[in-house]
């Protein structure tokens, strides 16, 4: 059975049209659950409906379509891009349609994106033009909820901190084991986590709280994360079923004794109440493209400190389900992909087949030498003229980049994401450059024809999928923390070598000797405007040193994360954010505004 697209939909011109416009009328002809239900064969009790959208009960999937074998497995990162983005969802959507224009069983999976970025400059994250998911607006504006639960989950832990801080102080042992309380001696000056909340709020960074008497909480220094940055939300990310989740929210560290030894979830006895805040979150949320091809949506990890990938259970459940499944890295290839191939994979045992490379004409210009791309002004003149010599002293950024997808014996596809300005010249020029570092190459106008646009880039990648995989990490996980950052930075960002402040080769040195630690992931934390640390260096810098401030832990997802550069995880809004034009017509009830 297949869906019908509307008229009003294939003569819809995104050139006039904003992307909630085009997304309107997209839904006006939406399957409903139940058609999708018989579309994708799936049982009644493999569904849990959630107004127009639904939730799929993945262990019953799963556990229904074990013997079948997996799809292809395809994955989208890009070159480092502008501030504006270069389009990764977008040719994430662009190249489902145009599979599904081929007839292909095709289906995919991303992040649910965070209020913050929604509500500020980057925008819903829903891809663009004609490659967009939808319902945009449930996608935009909290989804099923999961982000709200994990909001609460983490929250919860804090209350647990602040409130055993505060009792500790007001009673002494004996009060203390009346109330079944064992003291924990927690250090006020070691706290590790701090409060989230998903939108971008820069004056919550760091706060001061328990203000009042000695009723009124502990007084200590705190602070605000956004919620994608949470450690939970990173959890999520890699879990395999609900009892790796409730194992893993146990072994949190959310503080340290006055000792240094760790105060876990499970010292402070919260894990089984965050975890019940989180039942609901492991199943992935149906959605589907413009064009009405399956997609999942499933954890929203922060790109700069966490995975950045969407779910492990998104990506086995649509192995089984879909012959081509796509799904995407945030950020770019240096960051993105490099924590798709070392940790995503790593852990979820799945071996990938394509990996495409996402690149603008208008990027490689920046690299360059164009002039700053700044969100929310016009682009220079440069970016929308003919320009060879600009283009063609950018492109090393994206060879550099192809290279390190090779390395990982992934069959590399650079996707041009093409705009109305780009000349013949440039396209074909890209496309040389491309091909003769090692890549496929296609054209792809999925922003402006949907499906249509991106039949050249469809049928590509079906036959870079024919290659067999010679899939291999960059490191093995017995390698201590310092080489492996070493090694990231030399094979991958292009550095000359690491160095270290004394606090954190501190810290790297009593991890490598810690044998609990010896499965822990290396998760960089990095700008993703540049292949160094300083996101004002652009195309593919030389003679650079990666300097290593601190390390972060996240006990629970097993992550050590070594911080370069200034990266934040409460990031801050704009002077023009986005919701400035986001409204109800009060009339239908329908939200404007959305891009």
């Amino acid at each position: 059975m297949g869906f019908n697209i509307s008229k009003k939909y294939n003569e819809a011109d995104p050139r006039k049209l904003a992307d909630w416009q085009v997304a309107d009328i997209a839904e006006e002809t939406m399957p409903t659950v139940a058609e999708w239900q018989e579309k994708l064969d799936l049982k009644k009790e493999e569904i849990i409906p959630m107004g127009r959208l639904c939730k799929l009960d993945f262990m019953k999937i799963i556990d229904r379509l074990k013997s079948k074998p997996d799809g292809k497995y395809i994955e989208v990162t890009a070159i480092t891009p502008t501030p504006l983005g270069e389009g990764k969802t977008t040719t994430a959507m662009g190249l489902m349609q145009g599979l599904g224009k081929r007839g292909k069983n095709v289906g995919g999976c991303i992040r649910q994106p965070s209020g913050g970025p929604t509500m500020n400059i980057k925008g819903t994250a829903a891809g663009g033009g004609k490659a967009l998911l939808i319902p945009m607006t449930e996608f935009s504006l909290g989804l099923t909820g999961d982000i709200n639960d994990i909001t609460n989950a983490h929250n919860l832990a804090m209350v647990a901190l602040n409130a055993r801080m505060q009792h500790e102080r007001n009673y002494d042992d004996a009060e203390l084991a009346k109330r079944k309380l064992k003291r924990l001696d927690i250090d006020p000056a070691n706290i590790e986590m701090g409060w989230v909340m998903d939108f971008c709020a820069q004056g919550l960074r760091n706060i001061i709280m328990g203000l009042g008497g000695r009723m009124d909480g502990f007084l200590m220094q705190s602070k605000f994360g956004i919620t994608v940055s949470s450690e939970l939300m990173a959890i999520l990310s890699i879990v395999r079923d609900l009892k790796d989740l409730r194992e893993r929210l146990g072994k949190i560290v959310v503080a340290y004794d006055k000792k240094g030894k760790p105060v876990t979830t499970t010292d402070l006895e919260v894990a089984g109440a965050m975890c019940a805040w989180m039942r609901n979150t492991i199943n992935p949320t149906l959605m589907m493209t413009t064009e009405y091809q399956p997609c999942l949506v499933h954890a929203g990890p922060f790109a700069n400190i966490a995975v950045g990938q969407s779910s492990i259970i998104g990506d086995r459940i649509a192995l089984k389900m879909f012959d081509y499944h796509i799904t995407e890295s945030g950020f770019a290839a240096d960051i993105g992909f490099e924590k798709f191939w070392n940790v995503k994979s790593r852990l979820s045992g799945l071996v990938p087949n394509v990996s495409i490379l996402t690149a603008t004409i208008r990027a490689l210009k920046m690299h360059g030498g164009g002039p700053a791309v700044v969100a929310g002004r016009p682009l220079p003149d440069e970016y929308t003229k003919e320009n060879l010599a600009l283009l063609e002293k950018g492109i090393v950024n994206m060879t550099h980049l192809i290279g390190v997808i090779k390395k990982s014996g992934i069959s590399p596809v650079v996707c041009i994401n093409s705009f109305h300005t780009d000349t013949k010249d440039e396209i074909a020029l890209v496309r040389k450059f491309a091909e003769q570092a090692g890549a496929r190459c296609a054209v792809s106008e999925h922003w402006l024809k949907g499906g249509d646009g991106a039949l050249e880039l469809a049928d590509v990648v079906m036959e870079a999928c024919k290659d067999k995989p010679n899939f291999k990490f960059l490191y093995p996980l017995e390698m201590p923390l310092r080489q492996r950052v070493d090694t990231i930075a030399k094979e991958v960002y292009g550095a000359d070598g690491v160095s270290w402040t004394p606090e954190a080769e501190a810290k790297a040195k009593r991890f490598e000797a810690d044998p609990t630690m010896k499965d822990f992931t290396t998760m960089m934390v990095k700008t993703h405007l540049s292949l160094t640390h300083d996101p004002t260096r652009k195309g593919v810098p030389k003679g650079w040193i990666l300097p290593v401030r601190d390390v972060l832990i996240f006990a629970g997802a097993k992550f050590l994360c070594p911080m370069t550069g200034a990266i934040s995880l409460m990031p801050g809004t704009s002077s023009d954010p986005a919701y400035r034009r986001v409204d109800v017509d009060v009339n239908t009830g329908k939200v404007t505004g959305l891009f």
